[in-house]
């Protein structure tokens, strides 16, 4: 099974530059997006359904903001949109869906580089966000978790890790909280293929050429429970075609 996760930075703007043609190449059984951005009645889901997908969107009550979304060629037994409450809901960040074999949640974790209040809502966010992950632990059934979480880990997923120790997305406090929350019983599937790779970045800033100097962060994660009912096989970032300032994560991941 191929799963692929995409911070679309506006789902328009990546149709613009070539989202569906990817989607085609890559042929993914399931593809997460976060930050849709457009309204409900600007998203043509026609496209997707001709590539053989079904859709799910959970739209911020915000126009043009936030939204998370996701497309499956796999029927899903049940779909919670906005699974979360709170800003899970309001702030369209959450699509949760079971399938047979295993659980699978879209999220897009806040950011906290507007100021002090957003920051205070992203711990808010990421204390919630365990509470409700950690019941999975004890399921049959993997819980697979992806999205963009707005969090470089260790010093190997950011560009410069001591320029950026003041600020949100490496933070201490942010990296403790991952850190913690992998040990709870969670694959970073990325790194568990990988475990020593550097300098392999999912998001960029648009400023002082970072993409093209590769001085990015790596934000965007496959997390997955341990469990014998799964086997990772591969995971890589596709640096092409450059779809918004983040790069789809493509997990290939098997489930018995």
């Amino acid at each position: 099974m191929k799963i692929i996760t995409l911070n679309c930075n506006g789902i328009r703007s990546s149709l613009s530059k070539g989202l569906l043609e990817f989607i085609r190449h890559e042929n993914p059984d399931i593809i997460c997006f976060q930050e849709t951005k457009a309204p409900a009645k600007e998203i043509d889901k026609e496209e997707f359904h001709k590539l053989g997908y079904e859709v799910h969107f959970c739209l911020a009550e915000k126009a043009g903001y936030s939204g998370t979304a996701v497309l499956t060629k796999i029927k899903p037994k049940e779909t919670k949109i906005g699974y979360g409450d709170g800003i899970f809901t309001s702030e369209g960040r959450s699509v949760f869906l079971e399938f047979s074999d295993f659980y699978l949640w879209n999220l897009y974790f806040p950011s906290g580089t507007s100021g002090e209040e957003r920051q205070k809502v992203k711990y808010q966010f990421l204390d919630a966000f365990t509470e409700l992950a950690r019941p999975f632990l004890k399921k049959k059934k993997p819980l697979l978790v992806c999205g963009d979480v707005n969090i470089a880990h260790t010093e190997k997923d950011i560009h410069n890790p001591k320029g950026n120790e003041k600020n949100s997305g490496f933070l201490p406090e942010e990296r403790k909280w991952l850190t913690e929350f992998l040990d709870l019983g969670f694959f970073d599937c990325f790194r568990f293929v990988h475990p020593e790779v550097k300098e392999e970045y999912s998001w960029w800033t648009y400023r002082f050429q970072a993409r093209k100097n590769n001085k990015g962060w790596r934000i965007d994660y496959f997390f997955v429970t341990k469990s014998k009912a799964l086997k990772i096989q591969n995971a890589k970032i596709a640096k092409e075609p450059i779809l918004s300032d983040h790069a789809p994560v493509v997990l290939e991941i098997q489930f018995s």
